[in-house]
């Protein structure tokens, strides 16, 4: 027998699963608590028993995709056979790649109104220090907050970029994974050149 808090939870979870489908096929328009209750197949009333209201439910897409590429970074890191410049490479593509096939969900995290809510300040924190950790093992801890901030503008501008439609290939002779690898490697040189 499921038990009440079970049912909520699993009513919760399809609502959520709902909004992701939603917002991937239309955008935050798409997602409004009317068509994810009817996508998930449930009451009418149900997505405000779980949910305030629209940005609450967005604000947990943000979450979800932060945590998501948080969890994809701390992977990378704890792989023994990549070296620590091929790990921070898969770390910033991890990020530019969910750009690249949710890019509703890519732009979502970055919005201002999700920006501003504790809980998703906190998961992009994490993601942030997940980052950071992947730096460090390359430059060190001193040098891993201003090459951080370089990588992580970076890998937002090439995801930008290649939404926009402004990084063709056929125009610059290069694609994202290149611009990450001379990044990662131009860092790398730094860091050795200094005394």
């Amino acid at each position: 027998m499921v038990t009440r808090a079970e049912a909520a939870a699993a009513t919760r979870s399809a609502l959520v699963r709902a909004a992701s489908e939603l917002l991937d096929e239309g955008g935050p328009d798409a997602v409004t608590l009317r068509a994810v209750g009817a996508r998930a197949g449930v009451s009418r009333g149900a997505p405000y028993g779980h949910f305030e209201d629209k940005a609450h439910l967005l604000t947990e897409l943000a979450v979800n995709a932060w945590n998501s590429v948080a969890d994809e970074v701390e992977r990378v890191r704890a792989d023994p056979e990549a070296t620590a410049g091929g790990r921070l490479e898969c770390g910033l593509l991890a990020l530019i790649e969910l750009g690249r096939r949710q890019p509703h969900r890519y732009a979502l995290m970055f919005s201002t109104p999700v920006a501003g809510d504790p809980e998703a300040a906190a998961a992009a924190s994490r993601l942030e220090n997940q980052y950071l950790a992947l730096v460090a093992d390359l430059v060190g801890e001193a040098d891993a907050r201003r090459y951080g901030a370089l990588l992580m503008s970076s890998a937002h501008g090439i995801a930008g970029l290649e939404l926009s439609g402004h990084l063709a290939k056929e125009k610059w002779e290069v694609g994202g994974e290149q611009l990450v690898r001379m990044l990662v490697d131009a860092i790398r040189a730094g860091a050795a050149e200094k005394p």
